[in-house]
């Protein structure tokens, strides 16, 4: 089948059969299908497990089946009956394993002893726990400074583990606290903080029942987190307004058929999921939203002069907010030509997404990393929210902001201090709490720990869960930071590549997952997560893990620290035999967490609470503030501009349908239309004529920066797609090395991995990155 022949528009609705048929051929590829099939209807039930997915929050329903496409994926992928043993790292060497794909190292299946590299023969080979942990402590008591060492969390780490993390860690001396955060919702945090006071979503799920609009912006859930479609076409149902903004016309966004609702499922039927859908440029959305304001803006005047109804929520402003006067300025001096240049959307469309807005009472507003991915990502943030607060859309039902998460508790680990900026009230808990001294230094994110690496300044990396080397930017100066490391250590579930991308001395410390059984010595333990919603729930595996010698996060946690700091500031085997000891620390600690093993036996866990809905404003001037923002003289970075050269087009990184973040469950991305292939590249068959090449003809992909490095993928299909001229889109992690590690965004170090200029050349011969295609 040639390359062209691969690619199929898709013609369907999102989920129904196509996504029955893929979890069916995933369950069975499992090779642990009767198992799994048990485990899987456990997911996300009073007593089961969480799904070890996305964040998005359980809804109220009481069907049996509480897991999507996605859930069932990431529940047989980690339950699988393939297993990575030491008979598998004496056949390939490290050298011979970086030569496969992403997608074959972690088909393989899961890690089952802790290993060590053997730099003689190029091969890992098996240790005992306590050599690992002796090996940890000898290497981190010998560093000149604990802040010569990388603590990185996935968000996939439980509550219980992220909290002795980061105790330990600052035990030992550091607040250097890399993190999956740093790559993804950061510019929400900041923004959020500033604008109103919490950097977390303001609305619960019965919320998205109760709004009259939805505006649904940078976001793609029928990829990411197919859970959201539902509430969207039931939104759509009862009349509510669902607006999206998105450049790329994604059918999870179009219509979606339920696979829960037989008759639907029968008679093949879908129902739409959303009423109105715009296509800005990529990082036009600030441009979009100011155009929205400005609209608002007219439209209130005209109300004050003829004493028609007003557009602002005037009560809400006078009494709940600051700054109106000053945005309204900033709203007033930015003309109509830039909004409309920087938007990539026609005015007539931007007044009709205000006309929607004006005319609901209550507006949720959710967004994912479409917004977060860009240098100006925490201005966009603050727009969005200084148009909730002229309508009052904050602190009332059916209202609010939501910033969609990831990873299935990346909310959870900053929410148990995960933080490189820790908070004041954080550290306090703490040293009050413990009895020792904090750091009180600002630690590295994930940017400035590369560069520590890379400079030598930083000398052992461990982490907790996740795949930093291919989830990271600007892949080779990553991997070679990497390299630079005396001692670099993972606590995962399966193979991926940063247990090949190694310093000179590395450990593989095999870690238990959301589905297996953990017993300890008062019995089977539970773990929490927190969602999107900031419920706590609380989570039991249900099989037996594969091998006796998989450890928990926290129990590998407790080991190391034990190791490096003896049973300071706490008994860590102790605490270890029971969880609940744990959460009884974490309640000593965190707001919100009082009484935390009781109240994890109310079904469904609880909720965090959250000031915004009781109108608190946690801010400098204790209420919402307007913060006002000039657009961006220009979206394409100082660095790029100084350069002759110009963009071909300005790529996105996006996430193809059969992946999770770096895990690839599969090479097909259905409905993008995409059969057994991820090097490809989506643009207009315009722009690719243009540019002198055609559909079907693979290229080289260069990005542009003044640094000296050449950044380039060789290879790619090109595929003529519906997408906006000017724009490109490919897969991630494949694309990582064309983002520049110093292109990110203001305030955040957050990869602008959304915006990237590149250039296109006629293929070369080889690639600078491994294929993923198996």
């Amino acid at each position: 089948m040639s390359q062209v022949d691969r690619y199929k528009p898709y013609k369907g609705a999102a989920a129904g059969w196509g996504a029955l048929i893929a979890v069916t051929k995933n369950w069975l590829g499992s090779e642990n299908a009767f198992k799994n099939i048990r485990a899987m209807l456990k997911t996300n039930q009073n007593g089961g497990f969480d799904c070890p997915g996305c964040a998005w929050g359980e809804s109220p329903e009481n069907g049996m089946v509480k897991f999507c496409e996605n859930g069932a994926k990431a529940v047989n992928w980690e339950a699988t009956g393939r297993h990575v043993d030491p008979a598998f790292f004496a056949k390939y060497s490290v050298s011979a394993l970086l030569e496969q794909s992403d997608y074959w190292l972690e088909y393989q299946g899961r890690l089952t002893h802790p290993m060590r590299y053997d730099a003689a023969t190029d091969h890992y080979v098996e240790t005992s726990w306590e050599e690992a942990f002796a090996l940890i402590a000898r290497h981190l008591k010998q560093l000149d400074s604990p802040d010569q060492a990388e603590f990185y969390t996935s968000g996939r780490a439980s509550n219980e583990a992220a909290f002795l993390y980061q105790l330990f860690v600052r035990a030992y001396g550091t607040n250097n606290f890399p993190d999956c955060s740093n790559m993804c919702h950061e510019a929400s945090a900041v923004g959020m903080f500033e604008s109103i006071g919490v950097g977390k979503g303001t609305v619960v799920f019965h919320d998205l029942e109760k709004a009259d609009a939805i505006f649904v912006i940078g976001q793609n859930p029928g990829t990411n987190h197919p859970r959201v479609l539902e509430p969207l076409r039931e939104a759509v149902k009862r009349g509510a307004q669902v607006v999206v903004f998105n450049p790329l016309k994604e059918r999870g966004l179009e219509r979606f058929q339920h696979p829960q609702h037989p008759l639907e499922m029968l008679s093949n039927g879908s129902e739409p999921t959303n009423t109105a859908y715009f296509r800005p440029a990529l990082g036009g959305d600030m441009a979009a939203t100011r155009g929205m304001a400005k609209f608002l803006l007219e439209w209130e005047k005209q109300s004050l002069a003829t004493g028609g109804e007003p557009v602002f929520d005037r009560e809400f402003i006078r009494d709940q907010t600051s700054g109106l006067d000053e945005y309204l300025r900033a709203v007033e001096a930015t003309p109509w030509s830039l909004i409309e240049a920087q938007s990539g959307m026609a005015l007539s469309d931007i007044e009709r997404a205000a006309r929607m807005y004006a005319k609901a009472k209550r507006v949720i507003i959710c967004w994912a990393m479409g917004l977060t991915q860009h240098t100006h990502s925490v201005p966009t943030i603050q727009e969005l929210i200084n148009l909730q607060l002229l309508r009052g859309n904050m602190g009332r039902e059916g209202a609010g902001v939501s910033p969609v998460r990831g990873h299935s508790n990346v909310q959870g680990d900053r929410t148990m201090g995960i933080n490189e900026i820790p908070p004041t009230w954080l550290l306090d808990a703490i040293e009050t709490r413990f009895a020792f001294k904090v750091p009180r230094e600002e630690g590295h994110n994930t940017v400035t720990a590369i560069k520590a690496m890379e400079e030598g300044r930083s000398k052992v990396f461990i982490a907790l869960g996740g795949n930093f080397s291919q989830a990271t930017p600007d892949s080779p100066r990553t991997h070679a930071a990497l390299r630079n490391c005396d001692l670099t250590v993972q606590m995962s579930t399966k193979l991926n590549r940063s247990h090949l991308v190694i310093g000179k001395d590395a450990l593989i410390l095999p870690a238990l997952g959301r589905t297996d059984i953990d017993l300890q010595a008062t019995g089977p333990q539970g773990i929490t997560v927190e969602d999107t919603f900031s419920m706590v729930h609380i989570s039991h595996g249900q099989l037996r893990p594969k091998s006796r010698l998989m450890k928990s996060e926290p129990a590998i946690i407790a080991g190391i620290a034990a190791a490096t700091l003896g049973a300071h500031p706490i008994d860590w085997h102790w605490v270890i035999e029971d969880y609940s000891r744990i959460r009884n620390l974490i309640a000593d600690v965190i707001p919100g967490f009082r009484n935390f093993n009781q109240r994890l036996l109310n079904p469904g866990g609880f909720h965090l609470g959250n000031a915004v809905a009781d109108r608190q404003w946690h801010t400098s001037t204790q209420k919402a503030r307007f913060i006002p923002s000039a657009l961006p003289e220009h979206l394409v970075n100082a660095a790029i501009r100084s350069l002759k050269d110009t963009p071909d087009l300005i790529l996105q990184t996006l996430r193809s349908h059969d992946q999770y973040n770096t895990t690839l469950y599969g090479l097909d991305d259905r409905y993008r239309g995409v059969y057994g292939m991820r090097e490809v590249v989506f643009a207009n068959e315009e722009d690719i004529r243009r540019l002198g090449f055609e559909p079907g003809e693979k290229v080289d992909m260069i990005s542009l920066w003044n640094d000296g490095r050449e950044r380039r993928v060789s290879g790619f299909t090109l595929i003529a797609y519906d997408i906006p001229k000017g724009q490109a889109a490919a897969y991630y992690p494949e694309t990582n090395p064309l983002v520049p590690l110093d292109s990110y965004g203001d305030r955040t170090f957050t990869p602008t991995s959304k915006f990237i200029a590149i250039k296109f050349a006629k293929a070369a011969q080889s690639s600078v990155i491994v294929s993923s295609v198996a």
